[in-house]
């Protein structure tokens, strides 16, 4: 009976949504940070943000187990404004010619706005640059919020040439490595990377379209203009 009840408690916590951070073990060597998670019908829905709405949604059978995030947090310099954030974005856009909603985007994908992220693999910063690709870009400081977004946005662009401006291939390549979409010839198939690539497409689809409506509001009987380019050539 001792057994028994041992086996329902273990079940029990097991189908309890965890709330703790943790990190989240696929089968193909991939790993997700998140803040929790639950399961949602053969999927697990793992909640990369505190505030619900992002997060993504993983097939049950491909994760191999959860660990918790023993990440060590470095001591917060001040936190940058979401004014000052967007101010860098703005600059870095205008710098090399992209569309800042597209930053924005890869910016929420990446660390959540948290200027001080660090993930397991040791991405660091706003646009999650890895210490070799830092180093590569010129960045010294990958937590300065300025000097991150700054590379970030250079090695999108970058990455834009290199495929013919195929954001598909370039949000693959940013998240996997060019290596890894030169192997598979276009998006590797990695669940994490697809849905990575999915979720900023989503996010700047929807940023397009409210600005879409808000000209509409603003001028009603004016035609409605074309969406802004995601990159100048």
């Amino acid at each position: 009976m001792r057994k028994l009840l041992q086996l329902g408690a273990a079940f029990l916590l097991a189908t309890l949504p965890a709330f703790s951070a943790e990190i989240a073990i696929l089968r193909n060597g991939f790993t997700i940070r998140h803040e929790r998670r639950d399961l949602n019908g053969a999927n697990t829905r793992l909640y990369t943000g505190s505030d619900n709405t992002s997060y993504i949604d993983i097939p049950t059978a491909e994760i191999d187990h959860f660990e918790p995030d023993l990440t060590p947090v470095s001591a917060p310099a001040p936190p940058a404004t979401t004014a000052s954030i967007q101010d860098v974005v703005q600059g870095s856009s205008a710098r090399y010619r992209l569309d800042p909603d597209l930053v924005n985007s890869v910016i929420r994908a990446e660390s959540g706005f948290n200027p001080h992220a660090v993930s397991r693999k040791g991405a660091q910063g706003l646009m999650q640059l890895m210490p070799q690709t830092a180093s590569t870009l010129g960045v010294t400081n990958p937590l300065d919020p300025q000097a991150n977004v700054d590379g970030g946005t250079r090695y999108l662009r970058e990455l834009l040439e290199h495929y013919n401006f195929d954001l598909i291939k370039a949000l693959a390549a940013y998240n996997a490595g060019p290596l890894r979409v030169q192997q598979y010839g276009g998006v590797p198939p990695y669940s994490e990377t697809r849905a990575y690539v999915a979720r900023i497409i989503r996010d700047f689809n929807q940023k397009k379209l409210a600005e879409q409506k808000q000209a509409r509001k603003a001028a009603p009987t004016a035609p409605t203009t074309k969406a802004a380019t995601i990159a100048a050539r």
